[in-house]
């Protein structure tokens, strides 16, 4: 008989060099948690992500890996589930990462909905290049770069996500790892594009996330696979709730692979 696979089994021997306290330190537990349990084999699994502090996270889990540019992970995620079907692919990164350079791929992979998880820490800052605002930040965030605060109203991940086509949008927190590691399960074995924004505190530029702790709640209505409920639930949200918001089965898209689509069919085709 095959010997179970354990969480720690997943990870290499690379030490995370996050900040004390961050939280895509349990972002990772959860991801390991959540390979074990589903017993995935390590080949099956591609984590791919872009550039950023949560993008280091390829290199400290032992499976297929790839660190990409800056808000490219979409784009060769959904390039190696191209031609690759039958593989587990997740995509990694952050808020700046992923909702500014990274927008327009965000959008498309929604309407796309290719088979592929997408997890987003998310700490409304900019970690990896020394405390910037993000994408998602409040607009009134006072930080040294910004003394009167950017006065630009925060990019909203789960109504874009909504919005643009994705058919499981969920929210959960770093500090709540068994339920990020249940989301994460949840996302992986939904048919189509799962997107999963985490709440990932930074202790070194967001000081004040200490106290999302205290203050997230669980998501308080039932998950739902009608949109226009769903909008106005993520509209009338302050956005520290975390569960399952809305799920719904919808086309997957996935090239086909034809036998006469080979390589030299397609150079004969130039020729002609």
């Amino acid at each position: 008989m095959n010997e179970m696979i354990k969480p720690k089994d997943y990870k290499t021997d690379i030490k995370p060099i996050w900040c004390p306290g961050c939280g895509d330190f349990a972002t990772l537990s959860a991801l390991t948690k959540t390979l074990a349990f589903m017993q995935l084999k390590k080949e099956q699994v591609s984590i791919i992500s872009g550039i950023g502090c949560s993008s280091r996270l390829p290199a400290y889990i032992d499976s297929y890996g790839f660190h990409g540019v800056h808000g490219r992970a979409l784009a060769l995620a959904s390039g190696l589930k191209a031609a690759r079907p039958t593989q587990t692919v997740i995509a990694v990164g952050g808020d700046g990462d992923g909702f500014s350079i990274g927008g327009n791929h965000f959008m498309h992979a929604c309407r796309r909905n290719m088979d592929i998880t997408y997890i987003v820490m998310d700490n409304h800052v900019y970690g990896m290049t020394k405390g910037q605002p993000s994408p998602t930040t409040e607009p009134d965030w006072v930080s040294k770069l910004t003394p009167h605060g950017s006065g630009i109203r925060p990019f909203q991940p789960l109504a874009i996500a909504l919005s643009s086509g994705a058919g499981f949008v969920a929210r959960g927190f770093a500090g709540d790892p068994s339920g990020l590691a249940k989301l994460i399960f949840e996302g992986l074995r939904h048919q189509g594009f799962s997107f999963i924004q985490v709440l990932s505190p930074c202790p070194t530029f967001r000081p004040e996330q200490k106290l999302w702790k205290q203050q997230v709640q669980p998501w308080p209505f039932d998950t739902t696979d009608d949109p226009v409920l769903a909008a106005s639930r993520i509209h009338a949200d302050e956005g520290l709730t975390t569960g399952l918001i809305y799920q719904r089965e919808l086309p997957v898209w996935q090239p086909g692979a034809e036998a006469s689509d080979t390589l030299e069919n397609i150079e004969q085709g130039f020729l002609v």
